[in-house]
C-alpha cells in the first residue's frame, strides 16, 4: 500500500494547486488537465489507494465526498444544468493516481458515459 501520492502533497499544500475546498476529511482542487469546463477532484485526506481498499470506518469520509460534490457544483454554477461524478478503480478503469478520488465534471453536455461497442 503506497504511503505517499501527489494528492497527499496537495492536501498538505506542499505543492501548488487551486484548492476549492478543504476540511478535516476531504480536499477538493481543480484538475491540472481538465476534461470539461469544470473539472475538480475531491480526495479523502486519508490515503486510500482504491475503492477496493475502503473499510466501514471510511464511510463518513466517503459520504463527505458526495456532500462536498453538491456544494462545489452549486458554487461552480453547474448544479442545475447537471454534472458527472466519476470514480475509477484500478488500471482497467483508468485510475492513474492510487489515492481514491472523485472527479466532478460539468459546464457542458458530457455525452455518453462510455464509447458504445458495436
Amino acid at each position: 500500500m503506497p504511503e505517499e501520492t501527489i494528492f497527499s502533497k496537495i492536501i498538505r499544500r506542499e505543492i501548488p494547486s487551486e484548492i476549492v475546498y478543504q476540511d478535516d476529511l476531504v480536499t477538493a482542487f481543480r484538475d491540472i488537465n481538465p476534461q470539461a469546463p469544470t473539472h475538480i477532484l475531491i480526495v479523502p485526506n486519508k490515503l486510500i489507494p482504491t475503492v477496493n481498499d475502503v473499510t466501514p470506518e471510511d464511510e463518513p469520509m466517503l459520504g463527505r465526498l458526495f456532500t462536498v460534490a453538491g456544494r462545489i457544483a452549486r458554487q461552480e454554477g453547474i448544479a442545475e444544468g447537471g454534472y458527472r461524478l466519476l470514480v475509477n478503480c484500478n488500471r482497467d478503469a483508468g485510475q492513474e493516481v492510487y489515492h481514491l478520488h472523485m472527479h466532478i465534471l460539468g459546464g457542458r453536455r458530457l455525452g455518453p458515459m462510455l464509447a458504445r461497442q458495436s
